[in-house]
């Protein structure tokens, strides 16, 4: 164990010293730097997708194939190992088995990371907008055996979670070993998520906008766009050169959309996701916090309960266990009925809420896509026996239910289009699931299956600093500088008597100099400037104040607090004349203070309107 840590500490600071050569070579501002660390973290993206996935099916292989002899489904593009061909089933064992992946994964979770426990793409968010991009190092591995002892043996989560763990904690890893900005340390976790997305899903553009859009309800991070593309694709391009390039779902036979009367029927789609999509929230949450107010019994054990309760619930619906894309598999093949397809949709939002809930490792991406499909199966088979051929096929409207559903519930309409299309090559449906997506999207933005996921980039602490701009920039130099007749301006011809009168008289530092025939601003003069003469009263009738001013600095009435901000801070004065731009008059004077009190305000106020929503 000593000796193999020893290894694995040479090994990282060797790869630093490497990365560190690399770097300047990379261009510090260019593409081509971003290029360079998207490849990167592509590759260790895709190697460890392709690690997990192999590893997750050996488990899944072992434990009900050989172990308790009843075979999980399978999609057509997913199947690693042949089928052990005769089997002896086991019943007490299949009940038993998430119990024991449960307990396993909660040991491991909660001894070495407990962060690492529920829902991996939860923590990715949180990792983005609260904890500035950071990934302790052992959590991917943690994740990784939590969700193989948690999926692998039958608990109802995804397989993204430890994907997003494992790209994003080397992202983060290498960022913090290049020394990196924070901002560049947020955009390498989403490079790493959208190189696990883009490899375990076989959806190299569709991982790539989930990783950037899943943060937030009503925005993206398109800042990351560049980096998360090419990692997605350098981490897709290693995974299928190893599992081939299948897409995981068959389709029965070509699937397109050119009936125009079927969006009456995808519209119901989306309507009927609405309150399904809002129970499979509630539920989820309502169980994760049950779970989170037991505290008379270890943590480590709460997965193990979970677990059981999976167990329960595949007693009645045994589809529910893993992620069930071996089921959707079936129905996409039209060897599911309606009433069956609507208990395993039922079964399955439990489920999902009993492993991950209690603290079991995974992800949502898989559990929802299930739900989704169940609904547009039992939707469009229901449909298709009421209008007949009127109807569309039971097959497409899985298929868009599919998406909408996670749309709805991850407020992800453009990820969860794409990687659906990509996971099933129907891009003949793209018209339908682009409008139940968006139609899902528009009535369940209430809810997210994600806590952390915040309303768009001005909630995010990633963003504070656009936000302090952004703030600035909205409001104008005349709503918060000093009016006219506060200002003391000193005409051009003003004899140095004068000029002592009204400096002595007045607390500004800064004077603007005006012309006498027109009030037109022509210099400033400086108290600091003046102060070395101010009482040399032999200079009394010999100077005016033209002899002594500088070159006009000023801002206009019109312009932002930012642009006037960034005024003051270059010429280094702490007040500023605001003219009229049509005459060059003064109209004003803008204090460097005036622009904290203002953008103080606006925070205060924006920090009020937040917290009413919050508690709406």
């Amino acid at each position: 164990m000593v000796r193999d840590w020893a290894m694995h500490s040479r090994f990282s600071t060797i790869l630093r010293r490497y990365l560190h050569t690399l770097a300047p070579s990379l261009g510090v501002r260019s593409l081509a730097r971003w290029v360079g660390y998207g490849v990167l973290v592509g590759v260790v993206s895709g190697a460890g997708a392709a690690v997990f996935f192999f590893s997750l099916e050996v488990v899944k292989y072992i434990a009900f194939e050989l172990l308790a002899g009843s075979p999980l489904a399978y999609p057509a593009g997913e199947r690693v190992f042949a089928s052990a061909g005769t089997y002896h089933a086991v019943p007490w064992l299949f009940f038993l088995l998430p119990a024991i992946g449960g307990l396993l994964s909660g040991i491991v979770v909660h001894r070495y990371a407990p962060e690492a426990a529920g829902v991996g793409t939860e923590a990715l968010i949180e990792a983005f907008h609260k904890k500035q991009g950071q990934i302790r190092s052992r959590v991917p591995l943690v994740k990784g055996l939590g969700t193989l002892f948690t999926l692998g043996l039958g608990g109802a989560s995804g397989r993204e979670g430890p994907i997003a763990q494992i790209g994003g904690g080397f992202g983060s890893w290498l960022a913090r070993s290049l020394h990196l900005t924070r901002k560049e340390r947020r955009i390498l976790l989403l490079a790493g998520a959208a190189g696990g997305f883009g490899a375990i899903f076989r959806a190299p553009l569709g991982g790539a906008v989930a990783a950037i859009e899943v943060l937030y309800r009503e925005d993206l991070e398109t800042d990351a766009l560049v980096p998360c593309v090419i990692s997605s694709v350098t981490a897709y391009a290693l995974f299928t050169g190893i599992f081939g390039h299948d897409p995981i779902f068959a389709l029965p036979h070509g699937l397109e959309f050119t009936r125009p009367h079927e969006l009456l029927f995808y519209l119901v789609l989306g309507m009927l996701c609405v309150p399904v999509g809002a129970l499979a929230v509630k539920v989820f949450w309502g169980i994760t916090d049950f779970f989170g107010r037991i505290r008379r019994l270890p943590r480590w054990s709460l997965p193990m309960i979970g677990g059981l309760l999976v167990g329960l619930t595949g007693l009645v619906a045994p589809g529910v266990y893993g992620s069930g894309w071996g089921i959707v598999q079936k129905g996409l093949y039209g060897e599911l009925a309606v009433g069956v397809m609507v208990i395993l949709l039922l079964g399955k939002i439990v489920a999902m809420a009993f492993t991950l809930g209690s603290g079991g490792s995974g992800g949502v991406f898989g559990p929802t896509l299930f739900v989704g499909a169940m609904l547009g199966g039992a939707f469009g088979i229901g449909a298709h026996e009421v209008f007949g051929s009127f109807a569309p096929d039971p097959a497409a409207v899985m298929i868009v239910g599919m998406c909408a559903f996670f749309a709805g519930v991850a407020n992800a309409p453009l990820g969860a289009l794409l990687m659906t299309v990509e996971m099933s090559r129907s891009y003949g449906l793209v018209a339908p699931l682009m409008l139940v997506s968006v139609i899902a999207v528009l009535f369940t933005s209430r809810w997210s299956i994600f806590r952390n996921q915040v309303q768009n980039k001005f909630h995010s602490a990633a963003h504070q600093g656009d936000l302090n701009v952004n703030v600035l920039q909205g409001l104008k130099v005349e709503e918060v500088m000093r009016p006219p007749e506060e200002v003391d301006t000193i005409p051009d011809n003003a004899t140095f008597a004068t000029i002592r009168s009204i400096i002595t008289n007045s607390e500004q530092v800064w004077f603007p100099v005006v012309s006498h025939e027109d009030l037109r601003l022509v210099g400033i003069l400086s108290l600091q400037d003046a102060r070395p003469i101010l009482f040399e009263h032999a200079l009394d009738a010999l100077v005016v104040a033209s002899d002594i001013m500088v070159p006009p600095i000023h801002v206009g009435k019109d312009e932002n607090l930012y642009e006037a901000l960034l005024c003051i801070l270059d010429c280094g004065c702490g007040e500023l004349p605001a003219t009229r731009p049509q005459d060059g008059r003064v109209v004003g004077l803008l204090r460097h203070g005036d622009i904290l009190r203002a953008y103080y305000r606006v925070m205060v106020r924006q920090a009020a309107e937040n917290e009413e929503e919050e508690e709406e």
